[in-house]
């Protein structure tokens, strides 16, 4: 697989959720640590948390913790590395809005 930059994959992931009527907004967290790098804000009320990688690299352990307790109170956080991983998660939240 070609590597693919943090950059480049959240810019990917920002046009492909515009596309769907949706927000990602970027999460600035000096005050919370860890936090994943964008909130995506959904139609009908989705809300999921994604944590951006360039391609093979692994979230830090602050990272894992922060997205652990995230998990823990019900909500879904991906992780991505990739544009093909974006295509993936796209595709997995339409056929949950479809509900499929």
């Amino acid at each position: 697989m070609e590597k693919e930059s943090e950059k480049l994959i959240e810019a990917k992931l920002r046009e492909a959720v515009k596309k769907r009527g949706g927000i990602a907004i970027k999460l600035l967290s000096q005050f919370h640590r860890g936090l994943p790098d964008r909130i995506l804000l959904l139609p009908g009320g989705k809300t999921v948390f994604v944590e951006t990688k360039s391609t093979g690299k692994k979230p830090g352990a602050l990272q894992r913790k922060a997205h652990q307790t995230l998990r823990a109170l019900g909500f879904d956080v991906y992780i991505i590395d990739s544009t093909k991983a974006v295509e993936d998660l796209m595709q997995l939240l339409d056929l949950e809005r479809a509900g499929l």
